[in-house]
């Protein structure tokens, strides 16, 4: 008998993606025609693991108007459910705008987002009951309460629903230092600080990148300086203790990491920490030695994190995935090919990341 597929519901801002085609910088391509899709670090995960295999649910909110239309619909089309999505008459479609970067030149974000719907959508407008009824899992990040505190205190609403209700909750903390202004008299990091402080009681798997933890609860690896791209990777085990010790309700922590050699050029892998056994897992590896992958010609690097997030939520619901060494394998090969694809959204499939899991990463034609 087949198991009924994971269902796993996120929560936060899908926006509309303006990029510039090619690498064209803003002022180069406007006036002119920018690429339009829509993402969103939570949608990006829930599209992800769609993907894969999974049951997606993508919970926000946005306005009534033909381009919110469309941007239900494309999620839809994926397979993502969206029935719990609410259309508000207040608030409107936030935006990003990117312009991709290439060799040494790095990519540039331009938010427009204030006054999204989201932004403006009380934590109990949403029917959590009924979201979470059938669920496994919930996911969120650092994103959506960095817009207000109205966002911020639905997305504590929202995993405190959750945990009453049984599901395993994930974090991606994700801190956006252009964002996190609606505390004027705070400053960004003090007052993601403060907000992720009040969730992190309620998350069983946290999710960061290489320099998160640090941004955002001054808990620092050692001898690494991520502007320079040097990792002392094994430092990180160090950053997971103490993050479980601050937060005995957490039980895996999750560090993507990512040297930057150029903004073409990277090194990628992961760390999985266990903390009942207080082990640590990195990927890939060869033998017993981390190595990570070396992605030369970057198509797009942005969502490669929310691939890794997915990726990872998918392994360890997956009971032929779901050692913690096979889990970080799988998320790590997932967020690697990531980076090939045009996009916030990883299309890879579970055959194609179990296939760069087993070696097959030459990009031979595949005939």
């Amino acid at each position: 008998m087949e198991t009924a597929a994971v269902r796993v519901v996120t929560f936060g801002e899908i926006m509309g993606r303006m990029a510039t085609p090619g690498f064209l910088r803003l002022r180069q391509a406007l006036p002119g025609s920018l690429d339009v899709t829509f993402a969103g670090a939570e949608a990006n995960v829930a599209a992800s693991l769609t993907l894969l295999g999974a049951q997606g649910v993508f919970v926000t909110a946005l306005p009534r108007n033909p381009v919110a239309d469309a941007c239900v619909a494309s999620l839809q089309r994926l397979g993502i459910d969206t029935q719990y999505i609410i259309r508000t008459d207040e608030g409107r479609l936030g935006l990003y705008f990117l312009e991709p970067g290439a060799n040494q030149r790095p990519s540039q974000i331009v938010y427009d987002r204030a006054e999204s719907a989201i932004s403006l959508t009380a934590g109990d407008r949403y029917d959590w009951t009924a979201i979470f009824e059938e669920a496994d899992w919930f996911h969120v990040t650092g994103i959506t309460p960095s817009l207000s505190r109205t966002a911020a205190d639905a997305t504590l609403v929202a995993v405190q629903a959750a945990k009453a209700a049984g599901l395993t909750v994930s974090c991606d903390l994700n801190f956006r230092k252009k964002l996190w202004r609606w505390e004027p008299s705070v400053s960004p990091r003090e007052l993601a600080e403060q907000t992720m402080r009040k969730m992190l009681p309620h998350v069983d798997l946290v999710v960061a990148n290489e320099e998160d933890c640090s941004a955002v609860l001054g808990i620092h690896a050692a001898e690494t300086d991520v502007e320079a791209g040097s990792l002392r990777v094994t430092n990180y085990t160090a950053v997971a203790r103490e993050l479980a010790k601050q937060f005995p309700n957490v039980s895996k922590v999750a560090v993507t990491l990512r040297e930057s050699i150029s903004a073409s050029h990277n090194n990628w892998g992961a760390m999985l920490h266990c903390v009942e056994n207080d082990q640590s897992h990195f990927a890939p590896t060869e033998g017993d030695e981390y190595r990570p992958y070396e992605i030369r010609n970057i198509v797009d690097r942005v969502g490669a994190g929310d691939a890794f997030a997915a990726g990872l939520i998918f392994a360890l619901t997956c009971p032929e995935l779901s050692s913690p060494d096979t889990a970080v394998r799988f998320a790590t090969a997932a967020s690697c090919l990531a980076h090939s694809i045009a996009g916030d959204i990883n299309y890879s499939t579970r055959a194609d990341v179990e296939a760069l899991m087993k070696g097959s990463g030459s990009g031979r034609v595949v005939r």
